[in-house]
C-alpha cells in the first residue's frame, strides 16, 4: 500500500516533534498516531534518555483501545529490545496498532528488527517515507550508530587564498565577530571539542563555548591528542569538564575511545596538522570552512597533506549551505566520497 497524502502530512509534523528532544546519546524521534479516516488522534517524542520512546509517548495519550486500527507515523524504525524502557514495536502491537509507516531503518544491531516483529505480527509496514529529513535532522546519531565512532566536524578559517595564518605565524583574527559567533554555537551543541598539542601549546585555548563572556549552557568535552606535554597551568585545566588527554596519535583508538564514552559529536577545532590528519584518515563526516574576504599568501595553508597526491583521488565534497556571516562566508558541506569511510569498519 502506498503512503497516502495524510501519512506524509503526519511524516512531516512527526519530524518536528523530534526535533523537540534533546540531542543526547538517543536519537531524536517523533510520532504522529492517525485514526482510520486519517486524522491525528494523538502526537509525541522521545525526551531523553530513560523516558517513553516516542511512540510510547503518543499511545500514552489515548484512552485505552483508541489505538485499535490505527495508523503509527514514526521518523525511525520502532525498536525491538529491551533498555531502559520496552520495546516500542511491541507497544504498537498490543495496542491494536494496524499499520506503521516510518522513514529511516534503526541500523543498530540489537535495537533494529522491529519492522521484521510487526509484519509478523500482521502489522502492515511502510518505510523510506521521507528518510532523507531524519536522516539529516540525526546524522550525528546514525553515524555513531554505523560507524562506532562521533560524528566528527572539521572546522577551519582560512583566508580567500587557502591560507590560516600569515607568514609569521599570526592568525587572531582572520574571520569577524559574527563567524567567532558562529562558531562557539556549534561548539555548544558538540559533546567534544578536540585540539592537538601544537594549538594547545601555541594558543592556550580555553575550549568552552561562550556567547560573548558567558559560557553555554551545554559545554563540550575538551579534548588534546599529541604526545608533547599540556603545562599544568593552561586554561584548559579551568574548563567546567575534566579534559581528556590522549597521548597518541592514533585518530582511529581516539574516536573509538570516545565512541565508547558516549561521545557522539566531536568539533575537530585544531589547526591545519589536525584537521588534516581527521580528513586524510577518512574521520571527517562534516566540514566548516570559514572563508574571510582578505589574501595573505605564504606557505600557511589552512590544510596541509591529506593524502590527496591526484586529482582522481581528491576528497569530494556536498556543499549544504552557504552562511553569509558579516563579512565572511561560511561553507558547510559533507564528504561524500568512500575515502571518508576508510579505516572506520
Amino acid at each position: 500500500m502506498a503512503v497516502t497524502g495524510a501519512e506524509r502530512r503526519a511524516m512531516t509534523r512527526a519530524i518536528e516533534l523530534a526535533a523537540h528532544g534533546p540531542r543526547g546519546i538517543n536519537p531524536q524521534v517523533g510520532a504522529v498516531i492517525l485514526s482510520p479516516t486519517g486524522d491525528i488522534i494523538a502526537e509525541g517524542w522521545h525526551k531523553g534518555a530513560g523516558t517513553p520512546h516516542a511512540e510510547v509517548d503518543a499511545l500514552s495519550k489515548l484512552p485505552e483501545g483508541a489505538a485499535r486500527g490505527a495508523t503509527a507515523i514514526v521518523t525511525l524504525e520502532p525498536c525491538n529490545h529491551t533498555g531502559r524502557t520496552g520495546p516500542c514495536a511491541l507497544a504498537l502491537i498490543e495496542a491494536g496498532i494496524a499499520r506503521v509507516v516510518y522513514a529511516e531503518s534503526d541500523p543498530g544491531d540489537a535495537s533494529s528488527g522491529g519492522a521484521g516483529r510487526l509484519r509478523a505480527a500482521g502489522v502492515d509496514v511502510e518505510s523510506g517515507e521521507q528518510a532523507d529529513a531524519v536522516d539529516a535532522l540525526i546524522a550525528d546519531w546514525m553515524t555513531a550508530q554505523r560507524l562506532g565512532r562521533p560524528h566528527i566536524t572539521v572546522k577551519w578559517a582560512q583566508s580567500l587564498d587557502g591560507r590560516a595564518a600569515a607568514s609569521d605565524g599570526t592568525s587572531q583574527w582572520i574571520t569577524g565577530p559574527e563567524a567567532r559567533a558562529d562558531v562557539h554555537r556549534r561548539r555548544s551543541v558538540a559533546d567534544a571539542i578536540i585540539v592537538g598539542t601544537g594549538t594547545m601549546l601555541a594558543d592556550d585555548p580555553g575550549l568552552t563555548a561562550r556567547d560573548g563572556d558567558v559560557l553555554f549552557e551545554h559545554q563540550p568535552v575538551p579534548v588534546v591528542i599529541g604526545t608533547r606535554e599540556t603545562p599544568a597551568d593552561a586554561a584548559i585545566h579551568r574548563h567546567p569538564h575534566e579534559p581528556l588527554f590522549y597521548n597518541t596519535h592514533d585518530l582511529h583508538t581516539v574516536v573509538a575511545d570516545l565512541h565508547a564514552r558516549g561521545i557522539q559529536r566531536a568539533f575537530i577545532e585544531g589547526g591545519p596538522t589536525l584537521a588534516s590528519a581527521f580528513i586524510a584518515a577518512g574521520l571527517a563526516d562534516r566540514t566548516l570552512a570559514y572563508i574571510a574576504p582578505v589574501l595573505l599568501g605564504g606557505e600557511r595553508l589552512a590544510l596541509t597533506d591529506i593524502g590527496v597526491t591526484t586529482i582522481d583521488a581528491a576528497r569530494r565534497l556536498t556543499i549544504d549551505e552557504w552562511v553569509p556571516l558579516g563579512a565572511d562566508l561560511l561553507a558547510i558541506a559533507r564528504v561524500i566520497d568512500d575515502a571518508s569511510q576508510e579505516g572506520t569498519h
